[in-house]
């Protein structure tokens, strides 16, 4: 993972890039995840791990709706930036560096764990993802909320794209900033290598950066059926016409008793 934590280290002072208005983004992501923490676990506020919390692009805005939100993140320059932009805008949010797969906290510490941002593809090998799994399992209270966001793999497993959509965002200074992807397919089509640009500046004066790192590009049945084997129940699917959040969204139960390959029934929210 340290080629992943690189990619983060360096990605982690222009992240808000990205974004054509990072804060009005914060605020939407919140107002699409947090009826769903509140559906499964009623009326907060919320003790909630957000463990690949980046710099705080969800973690802030939950924590903004009152929730006591704790981030951590693989890269401790972006974990350290999460914390710094809470502060700034009068949000508590305490923040570490952590790997997925051995998170600092005792058993049944959180109501809810989230990793968004398709943060889970990074890992690729079973071994590693139930790891992270029953990890994140450990950490929630029984009947505890589990919520995931990934890409819809399923859609770029059939079409294999080789280059998403740029995205054009600009600073208050002026500069913008254009995002390009480029993937680079493995054979079989289960992963591929990501090429990730960022073009800054403004007239003739222009920068250009790039980052490498490479995902497992899981389908929906695939990473369900690791949900249930780290111990999971009641998996359900939302999509985002349903949720309005930007990613496909798997919510899952903190199952009893030890994690079990499970049959449990799985629900899709078209």
């Amino acid at each position: 993972m340290s080629s992943v934590r690189r990619f983060y280290d360096d990605l982690a002072p222009g992240y808000h890039r990205i974004f054509q208005d990072w804060d009005a983004s914060m605020e939407a992501q919140a107002r699409s995840l947090d009826p769903l923490v509140g559906a499964a676990l009623g009326a907060g506020p919320h003790r909630i791990l957000d463990a690949a919390c980046g710099i705080g692009t969800q973690a802030i805005g939950l924590a903004g709706r009152g929730h006591r939100v704790v981030g951590t993140d693989l890269s401790p320059r972006a974990a350290a930036r999460a914390g710094t932009e809470a502060a700034a805008r009068g949000v508590s949010l305490p923040t570490a560096a952590a790997d997925l797969r051995a998170l600092p906290f005792g058993p049944a510490t959180f109501d809810a764990a989230v990793c968004a941002d398709n943060s889970l593809p990074h890992l690729l090998t079973p071994d590693d993802l139930l790891a992270a799994l029953t990890g994140l399992r450990r950490v929630l209270r029984d009947e505890g909320l589990l919520l995931l966001t990934v890409r819809d793999y399923d859609e770029a497993r059939r079409t294999r794209p080789t280059a998403p959509p740029p995205q054009l965002s600009t600073d208050t200074d002026g500069r913008e900033t254009i995002t390009l992807q480029l993937w680079h397919w493995h054979d079989g089509g289960e992963r591929y290598d990501l090429r990730h640009l960022q073009l800054t500046g403004q007239a003739d004066d222009w920068r250009v950066r790039e980052r490498r790192t490479t995902y497992w590009a899981l389908t929906k049945e695939q990473l369900t059926g690791f949900v249930l084997r780290a111990g999971f129940t009641d998996v359900t699917w939302h999509a985002p016409q349903s949720t309005g959040f930007y990613q496909p969204v798997l919510t899952a139960r903190r199952g009893p008793g030890q994690p079990v390959d499970s049959a449990a029934t799985v629900r899709a929210h078209r």
